[in-house]
């Protein structure tokens, strides 16, 4: 049952049972003192009774009726209250009629003088009157001092529980108020797992739970945002993909359907040719020719989209070779722009999937340069580097000294693409513009982090 209870509850349990428990402790306290209490109180009545009759009785053989003086002090002696004095013969037999019993309803129960006073305290006091022996006897009636106890606890019980009561519910409303942000971070988690990241909790109680709603409120925050990251990426990664087969697409109508027309043109030229009686020799050549032309155009244009679909020999050369090969070929293309390669030597392997984020960033990065930047000069550097927690990056850098990007200008499809990726393995893609032109610094996790 107590792990069906929820916190509040348990909280208000345990205070009740802590004031029931400290109400019960201070009652058993004053009735386990009761005993002891009245039992003094029986030893000091019943002391100061035996000197009060020992001193009144000391004279009682002078007296001129010593019978009559000594009843009539027993009559006057079974008013007190505390105390019961009767006069008894040698033989035990009670002289004096019994003292009559205090019928008070209202007096303790009789359970509770049992377990306070369970036996009465009697002393004898012997009595001569001219050589007759006789007796005193004095009996303890602490009622009075038993019933004062009651009322004591009765009254503690009373007013114990009057405050135990106040203090419960004054408890019981500021633990509710201390707890009650727990409902709406509960409400708030519930909202979160069905994907309503808008769902805010309400700030309040305790400076703890008031900080844990305010974190789960940015948690939540932070995972809209994440979430619509995450949608704007598919967009993207899907736009993406279309404007890159849209290339192709072009490209392939432009150059590549015109290089077949041409070659089919001349295969039916020589088809044509070779009909003939007497082909011409020239003619022959001339076609061949042609023919060889259009098919180096043609492996020159299949390998250009081959690399950009995946850069050969990558996988075969490594990163360093293939980045090489890359400079190589923009320097061949354009010999008015220096283009200087440095590849860290303890850059150590990076594995394929960063091996290619790299080259996709280098090769994306240049083509910016060649294509809008304008530039004389362009330093590509590659350097490992180690960030909190010992996870591995590799630094990439491609710096020119063109013009750079005009103020509010976006970054293309490319750079956009090549930064997402990025940040879906984990890193990060920077690019600053300024009067010495511009700079591209990515940081991309390698296998051995």
């Amino acid at each position: 049952m107590w792990q069906n209870l929820s916190l509040r509850a348990r909280i208000n349990l345990l205070l009740a049972l802590l004031l029931a428990l400290g109400l019960a402790v201070n009652i058993g306290r004053q009735a386990a003192e009761a005993g002891p209490r009245v039992q003094a109180e029986d030893q000091s009545v019943i002391r100061l009774a035996r000197e009060f009759i020992e001193m009144i009785v000391a004279d009682l053989n002078e007296a001129p009726d010593p019978d009559a003086r000594l009843n009539q002090i027993a009559r006057d002696l079974s008013r007190l209250r505390h105390v019961s004095i009767a006069l008894q013969d040698a033989g035990g037999n009670p002289l004096t009629p019994p003292r009559p019993s205090d019928d008070d309803a209202r007096g303790p129960p009789a359970w509770f003088v049992s377990l306070v006073h369970p036996e009465q305290t009697a002393v004898s006091v012997p009595v001569s009157v001219h050589g007759k022996p006789g007796s005193l006897v004095i009996t303890a009636h602490p009622d009075d001092e038993i019933a004062e106890i009651w009322d004591a606890i009765v009254t503690q019980l009373e007013v114990g529980s009057v405050i135990a009561l106040a203090l419960f519910l004054v408890m019981m409303t500021v633990v509710g108020r201390a707890l009650a942000p727990l409902q709406s971070l509960a409400q708030t988690m519930t909202a979160i797992e069905g994907g309503h990241y808008d769902a805010r909790a309400t700030p309040g109680g305790a400076p703890e739970l008031a900080a844990i709603c305010g974190k789960l409120n940015h948690l939540a925050a932070a995972l809209g945002e994440a979430v619509e990251e995450k949608r704007l990426l598919a967009e993207r990664a899907v736009s993406l993909q279309d404007v890159e087969r849209k290339e192709i697409a072009r490209e392939l109508h432009d150059e590549f359907g015109p290089y077949l027309f041409s070659l089919r043109a001349h295969a039916s030229a020589l088809a044509k040719l070779a009909d003939g009686r007497a082909p011409n020799a020239d003619s022959v050549r001339k076609h061949g020719s042609a023919l060889l032309e259009q098919i180096n155009a043609l492996q020159q244009f299949t390998r250009r989209v081959l690399e950009r679909l995946r850069p050969v020999g990558l996988a075969e050369l490594g990163l360093r070779q293939a980045l090489e090969s890359l400079s190589r070929l923009w320097r061949e293309s354009h010999p008015d722009v220096a283009i200087e390669t440095v590849i860290s030597t303890t850059l150590g392997v990076t594995g394929e999937t960063a091996d290619l984020t790299i080259y996709r960033i280098v090769q994306e990065a240049l083509t910016n340069v060649f294509r809008h930047a304008g530039a004389t000069s362009v330093n590509v550097v590659i350097e490992p580097v180690e960030q909190a927690g010992g996870r591995g990056y590799a630094r990439v850098r491609v710096s020119d000294n063109g013009r750079g990007m005009e103020p509010g200008q976006k970054l293309g499809f490319g750079l956009v693409g090549m930064r997402e990726r990025i940040l879906a393995l984990g890193g990060s893609l920077n690019v600053v513009s300024g009067d010495g032109g511009l700079t591209v610094e990515a940081l991309v996790p390698t296998a051995a982090s």
